[in-house]
């Protein structure tokens, strides 16, 4: 199983307008090679690197997205795409997508996608721990997109924080 995205490569800078000083929408994704035998697909948006990639204390978490249909290919950009889906949590407190937003230096930013072996109950509105206990056992492949990103603003400047 693969991901990708038509924004950005794996391992490249994932462009401004998918994060806070931009539209804050979500990147494209594509997925390929999904098992046959899979019942949904799960996906992961996290940053390991918060706050300082150069002394990092925790993950971050952007998006956790759930029960996306096993036959999906494609998330567009600021998803949407798919009614079942149930967005979760994410580090804001928000439900949906919350781009990079990094307080210093370049931070990575892992994109996960899980396929299932089941299709899960309703989570309502999943954290990324809440997802992943969920997960346990059922997960039958998984693969990653690496994107990173560095903020352009210059010193002292800070982006519309309810746009983060």
């Amino acid at each position: 199983m693969r991901l990708t995205s038509a924004a950005f490569e794996n391992g490249g800078s994932i462009p401004t307008t998918y994060t806070c000083e931009g539209a804050n929408r979500s990147p494209p994704l594509t997925f390929h090679d999904v098992p046959s035998n899979a019942k949904s697909l799960a996906l992961i948006v996290d940053d390991p690197d918060a706050p300082d990639p150069k002394a990092p204390k925790r993950t971050w978490v952007h998006w956790v997205l759930c029960n996306l249909p096993p036959n999906a290919h494609t998330l567009s950009e600021g998803g949407g795409d798919y009614p079942s889906v149930t967005e979760g949590k994410n580090d804001w407190d928000r439900i949906g997508y919350g781009g990079p937003c990094p307080p210093i230096g370049r931070h990575r930013y892992f994109f996960k996608l899980y396929a299932l072996d089941t299709l899960l109950p309703d989570l309502e509105e999943p954290t990324k721990a809440g997802l992943e206990r969920a997960m346990e056992g059922h997960v039958i492949a998984q693969t990653e997109l690496v994107g990173t990103y560095e903020k352009q603003m210059g010193p002292g400047q800070e982006p519309d924080a309810s746009r983060r």
